[in-house]
């Protein structure tokens, strides 16, 4: 007996079909969302450190499944042996942007201007320094590390990029008697440095970003969206406790511009950040 095997539709796009069912794989898991009226993420982000597995094996084919799935920002961390213009070309095949890419510390004292020129090449508006080092977190180099970022901001201003500084939770541990994220932000140009604050480190840390974004207007202009479960583990957005819908209502205040999903060990990595772009596009604030 012959049996017919049914004709691809016209259009069709197994890779484009395949992410959409992860979408909606992913998403049955979450309790549903009220549609209702109000505003919105409009451009969810992604931060790579979470595909950085992925990307290691397969940088062009990673970026594209994730632009499959609806991510039109990208943040980096790390380009894997690729030169600033074939990651343009890769970016501007999918249709997305980097706003912003993690670079350490010390890169940035060795090669600021070869930093910077590389943003400038891919379109970015931050350079991030993600971490500081455990030997460097003292009163004094934290510091050092605000008058360092207030420098190489004012190189990065010739080209139309800002500094940026990512916490972790240690920031916010006392240290010599002072608060070492407040010395970032109290010792840095707000039209030099932006903040990018990393949701599930200041609430593992046991602090209210609210509090951060009602004395410090305006210097938050991007967020890494990562969640917090009952036990103080990350979990994938929108599995765990913290509340997005409360911290995006401060946009205004705070000066939110980007908004990142990341898990920095995720089980599955393109289930987890099909999971975290569901919880953010559905999210009303």
């Amino acid at each position: 007996m012959n049996i017919k095997t049914p004709s691809t539709p016209r259009g069709f796009n197994r890779r484009k079909f395949l992410c959409s069912s992860a979408i909606v794989s992913a998403a049955a898991s979450l309790p549903m969302t009220a549609l209702a009226q109000g505003r919105r993420v409009e451009n969810v982000g992604l931060q790579l450190y979470t595909l950085r597995n992925e990307m290691s094996q397969d940088f062009e084919g990673t970026l594209a499944k994730v632009a499959d799935l609806g991510f039109k920002e990208m943040e980096f961390a790390g380009y894997f042996g690729r030169s600033a213009s074939e990651v343009r070309r890769t970016l501007d095949q999918n249709g997305m942007t980097s706003p912003a890419a993690h670079i350490q510390l010390q890169a940035l004292r060795d090669d600021l201007e070869g930093e910077v020129e590389r943003a400038a090449i891919l379109g970015q508006k931050f350079i991030v320094v993600p971490i500081l080092p455990a030997n460097q977190r003292t009163i004094s180099e934290y510091q050092r590390t605000a008058d360092y970022l207030n420098r190489a901001g004012e190189v990065c201003k010739e080209v139309g990029i800002k500094m940026g500084y990512h916490n972790h939770s240690f920031e916010f541990e006392v240290t010599g008697g002072q608060i070492p994220y407040d010395i970032l932000l109290n010792e840095t140009e707000a039209d030099l440095v932006d903040m990018e604050l990393d949701l599930y480190w200041i609430r593992n840390a046991g602090v209210d970003p609210v509090t951060y974004f009602e004395s410090h207007p305006g210097r938050f202009s991007m967020l890494h969206v990562k969640d917090m479960d009952e036990f103080g583990r990350m979990a994938d957005v929108g599995s765990g406790e913290i509340d997005f819908a409360e911290i995006f209502s401060h946009a205004d205040t705070a000066g939110f511009e980007h908004f990142f999903v990341e898990h920095d060990s995720p089980g599955n990595g393109m289930a987890s950040v099909a999971v975290s772009l569901y919880t953010v596009r559905n999210t009303v604030f």
